[in-house]
């Protein structure tokens, strides 16, 4: 039977590469694939081998892309990675406050619009039938509001929402998706699940999706492929691995680490105000698109909050006004901390009470660093490390990522590090200095079963503390740790 793609005992050249043992894979046409495991199992670096980002000793991949009658794999394979959907090409010029402060962007800057009509019409030209598929993803995806956005103001769904539909534009033979679903609110995870069946039903078109959450596996799925320590696992049926696959543990996290987190002791300089958060009337527009609208909200002390919403509705531009992100806080009627913006405080005034993560974070960090450093950049509320840690700061950095599991890659970094590896380095970063208000915006992305249950049970585990409060964004309803007793829901504008 025909095979799309097949590798016969491969092994890369390079060694810091190779996987455990020689990569034997193959994907018959007819087969849509799952590719998982545990975060840093290697499962980017299969996928590296497979569109041959990595050359191999001996035979390299064989492809057989037909009907498609392109030569080459990189016509054929469109991969679309984790750093793609929080970025593009332009990472490198990027910056965490970046996307609050409009008035940046240089006026040639390409809209959406602009970028997407550039990816369709290189990818096959102007036909009817291509301009209703293109108006059926703008559809699909609801695009139309986002075409005369610049892609540095899109959220981190909507940014996944444009990958998508430039990938789908080049309508390839093999589609290869880095955890397809993770940033998408969820009636556009079931809308892509329905378009990702329909697409593998009646085009030419195989998938292969990459997932760290296996609940996410959707239907159309037929095979799944596991790979462990490195070590690519038999191809096996989707309803195999189902019966197989272990139930997540209701607790991760061991009753030693979290009497260690609950017993860790008080600061002197901690503020102790009734009030963390009261936004009174808070309106925040660009240009003519509104995205805050007459928002009056108060967080207590103490108080845990998750806030929920469609792509796009201001969850992230709500929390950038509150971490001193966003210039248009000093606009608008927001006391933290009992202090009133604009009357003098610094940014870094209102930082050093905040540990903070989110996409715009994990975005902006390009840093090749060691991953311990990152974590110690989190006492200086720096992007990149500038002042150096004493040995004891550092000490303390070292217990935050043993709480985390990652203990051991204090020295590798943070580049080589798999995307969930990385989410936890920066989780780290936003615990290390004990803060008293927590806010995380999507801080599961990325993260493998046994990951996100860890992770819960450390935020759990900390907001039983007093003087702790707590702002988290996710768009799964599983993810919210039971201490959450307070929701704001916003709604698109």
């Amino acid at each position: 039977m025909q095979a799309t793609i097949r590798i016969s005992n491969g092994v890369a050249r390079m060694p810091k590469w190779r996987m455990a043992e020689p990569v034997c894979f193959e994907a018959l046409a007819d087969e849509h694939l799952a590719i998982v495991g545990r975060n840093g199992s290697g499962k980017s670096m299969l996928t590296d081998i497979l569109i041959g980002r990595h050359p191999l000793l001996g035979a390299d991949p064989e492809y057989d892309f037909a009907p498609s009658t392109r030569p080459l794999a990189s016509d054929n394979i469109k991969h679309i990675t984790f750093r793609d959907c929080y970025g593009g090409d332009n990472d490198a010029t990027y910056y965490l406050q970046q996307r609050w402060n409009q008035h940046d962007i240089d006026e040639q800057t390409p809209t959406v619009g602009q970028l997407l009509e550039e990816a369709f019409m290189l990818s096959g030209g102007d036909t009817p039938e291509r301009r209703r598929q293109q108006e059926h993803l703008y559809e699909l995806f609801a695009l139309r509001p986002l075409l005369d956005k610049y892609v540095i103001l899109l959220s981190s769904g909507e940014l996944r929402k444009f990958q998508l539909t430039k990938a789908l534009f080049c309508e390839p033979r093999v589609l290869i998706m880095d955890n397809p679903f993770i940033g998408l609110d969820a009636k556009t995870r079931e809308q892509l699940r329905k378009l990702l069946g329909t697409l593998s039903r009646e085009r030419a078109l195989q998938l292969i999706l990459v997932l760290a959450k296996t609940d996410d596996i959707p239907d159309f799925i037929t095979h799944v492929v596991e790979v462990e320590d490195l070590k690519v696992g038999m191809k096996i049926s989707r309803e195999e691995y189902l019966a197989r696959k272990s139930h997540r543990p209701a607790r991760v996290l061991t009753c030693e680490k979290e009497e260690a987190i609950i017993g860790l002791p008080c600061h002197n300089d901690e503020y102790h105000t009734r009030e963390v958060v009261r936004m009174h009337d808070v309106s925040i527009r660009y240009g003519k698109r509104t995205i805050l609208r007459n928002l009056d909200w108060t967080v207590l002390n103490g108080e845990r909050w998750s806030l929920s919403g469609d792509n796009g509705s201001g969850k992230s531009t709500l929390l950038s006004l509150i971490c001193a992100d966003n210039p248009q806080s000093y606009a608008c009627d927001i006391t933290l901390f009992d202090t009133p913006r604009g009357s003098g405080e610094t940014i870094w005034d209102i930082k050093r009470h905040i540990g903070y993560v989110s996409p715009e974070m994990h975005r902006a960090y390009n840093k090749d660093l060691p991953a311990v450093r990152i974590v110690a950049s989190g006492l200086k509320d720096s992007v990149g490390l500038y002042v150096r840690p004493t040995e004891a700061e550092y000490a303390t950095c070292r217990w935050w990522m043993d709480i985390f599991g990652i203990g051991h890659l204090h020295d590798r970094t943070f580049m080589t590090l798999s995307s969930g590896e990385q989410r936890l380095v920066l989780l780290a970063r936003a615990f290390v200095k004990d803060p008293e208000l927590l806010i995380l915006d999507e801080p599961l992305h990325g993260l493998d079963d046994h990951n996100r249950q860890l992770v819960k049970d450390i935020i759990e585990a900390f907001c039983l503390r007093q003087n702790k409060t707590l702002l988290m964004v996710s768009h799964y309803e599983e993810e919210i740790p039971p201490c959450v007793t307070k929701r704001l829901h916003l709604e698109r504008n």
